[in-house]
């Protein structure tokens, strides 16, 4: 996310890419689309890069062809700067193959400073492609440390494992002893998993409350809900001034009632088409008072009893509040919202296609994180609490921009959840819910999962987990196998002379119980293993 004064070197020395740094000159590099390109080199340190000048289309740029293999993922970098009389300027990567032209990352470049590039492709069948850059901005594009690097899947299969042990699971040293201190060697420990601390959860209808059924399915499985419609503005006050919240309130007792957090989906939506009919067509001072009256209701009405607020739904996207109201529209409801709810609860800024379309420049890394900071930086109290909220609305996955895009993500050290995963059905959708999930869950900066896939009757949004007898779905079946595999299994063993017990773990809230001849009865105590802690704990008879 840094603009640097000079680009970085090659990742992976540039794996395939000939010459990535320019330094033998265009060796390697084309000009694309009957443009121009030029060499360039910084007046202070002599770095060499690549120049697309005079260019007069979107395409005009440096070029170099490569060969892909099958079924094959590939990182991409690349580091770009464009001329001045922009502001800044959106660059995207696309790869040109014998019949598609797949699009594999984007940035905003600025002039004066280097922006780097990251994304990725899988690549569906072997052969000759070619790499370039293209930008709707008539500037002139430099271009330097450009790298695209294979893996196997079985490579990145084994990084992601890798990967998941560092960041979920922890190895812990359980140490037994006597009411003197003294270490219990052959003491019997069984660790007993209580609550994993990832929160996966699933979108919630409001035909749970008439359904035991749908009721026991999803609470016996999941720890976070977000509430499909149910506390969505044209849901809450369908005409002005009659407002009721009393199948949101019946949801919310329930998901109470199981221990269940609930994310409160949405103060407002920036989309045009999703505002209350009454709204749309509302002259100013009057959309002030309905919004006014919106924000104060809906979030004291539930203020600290939420686990987190999409305060403006979409609004990389759409746009309506800020047209009405002036460009700091959203970021004054976000300070509204921080002061009628100042607790702890998380304020998302939450939208899709960071994760899922890299041909989609308005939602890629860079202008994300631009208009969070933009909304942080009008009312700096926004930055308590904020979050970033990545809906993730997949058709065909795009594993290696995921991680790419997740990587940018974490950067700006706040968490970032995955707020409305679902996927396009199809023969492999169970098969790319699975890697969408395992790549959120290797990520250390993902602190949470919501799957967009609310049960209805009459069919789900764009992605069911069971039937109507709430019999799991292929999609289901991956659901519970990874709450399986990520929930660790009870274990027992025996201390040794130190009265050390040593186990591996999933993060989360665990019940210890140690038995000993020496002792009357059994004790347990409860010990909760978390990233960062530490990870020795004395057991004490």
């Amino acid at each position: 996310m840094q603009c640097l004064a000079e680009p970085l070197e090659p990742h992976y020395g540039g794996g395939l890419i000939i010459n990535p740094d320019f330094n033998a000159g265009l060796q390697g590099w084309s000009a694309f689309g009957y443009g121009r390109v030029a060499e360039g080199a910084s007046v202070a340190t002599g770095n060499r890069y690549a120049v697309a000048v005079n260019r007069t289309r979107p395409y005009h740029s440096v070029s170099q062809k490569v060969y892909l293999q099958n079924d094959t993922h590939y990182t991409l970098s690349a580091w770009f700067q464009v001329s001045h009389g922009v502001a800044a300027a959106a660059v995207r990567a696309v790869v040109k193959t014998s019949d598609d032209f797949v699009h594999v990352g984007g940035v905003v470049a600025k002039p004066g400073c280097w922006s780097m590039l990251k994304g990725g492709l899988t690549a569906a069948k072997a052969g000759r492609a070619e790499l370039y850059f293209e930008s709707n901005a008539t500037v002139d594009i430099w271009v330097d440390s450009v790298s695209l690097k294979p893996f196997t899947k079985e490579e990145w299969a084994a990084h992601r494992t890798e990967s998941t042990r560092a960041a979920r699971r922890k190895t812990v040293r359980l140490q037994a002893s006597d009411s003197a201190g003294n270490p219990l060697q052959g003491a019997e420990v069984s660790v007993e998993n209580v609550r994993t601390s990832f929160p996966l959860g699933a979108a919630m209808s409001g035909e749970i409350l008439h359904n035991a059924a749908y009721q026991q399915w999803f609470t016996s499985r999941f720890t976070v809900t977000t509430f499909e419609n149910e506390m969505k503005w044209y849901s809450t006050e369908p005409a002005p001034g009659r407002e009721d919240y009393t199948v949101a309130d019946a949801m919310l007792a329930l998901a109470k009632q199981h221990g269940i957090g609930v994310r409160g989906h949405n103060v407002f939506w920036d989309d045009p088409k999703q505002q209350p009919r009454w709204v749309q067509s509302l002259p100013y001072q009057d959309l002030l008072a309905a919004a006014s009256r919106r924000i104060r209701s809906f979030v004291s009405r539930y203020a600290g009893q939420l686990i987190a607020w999409d305060v403006v739904n979409e609004n990389l996207h759409f746009s309506f509040f800020e047209r009405q109201f002036g460009w700091d529209a959203s970021t004054a409801f976000y300070a509204a919202a921080r002061l009628l709810d100042a607790g702890s609860s998380l304020m998302f800024m939450n939208d899709f296609n960071t994760l899922e379309q890299p041909g989609d420049m308005a939602a890629v890394p860079g202008r994300y994180v631009d208009r969070l900071k933009q909304i942080i930086a009008s009312y700096p109290e926004n930055g308590a609490g904020m979050a970033i909220g990545l809906e993730g609305h997949f058709t065909t996955p795009n594993i290696p921009y995921m991680r790419a895009a997740l990587d940018s993500m974490s950067q700006v050290g706040i968490p970032v959840w995955l707020t409305e995963v679902d996927v396009a059905g199809g023969p492999m959708q169970a098969q790319h819910l699975e890697e969408v999930l395992r790549e959120a869950y290797a990520h250390p900066a993902v602190q949470g999962v919501i799957l967009w896939s609310a049960w209805h009757a009459q069919g789900c949004y764009v992605m069911c987990l069971t039937d109507n007898n709430f019999k799991n779905l292929p999609q289901g079946d991956v659901v519970d196998r990874l709450l399986g595999e990520w929930r660790t299994p009870a274990q027992t063993g025996t201390t040794d002379a130190q009265g050390y017990f040593q186990a591996e773990v999933a993060h989360g809230e665990y019940k210890v119980t140690v038995s000993h001849p020496s002792l009357n009865t059994s004790v347990s105590q409860s010990v909760t293993v978390e990233l960062g802690s530490g990870n020795h704990f004395f057991i004490q008879a």
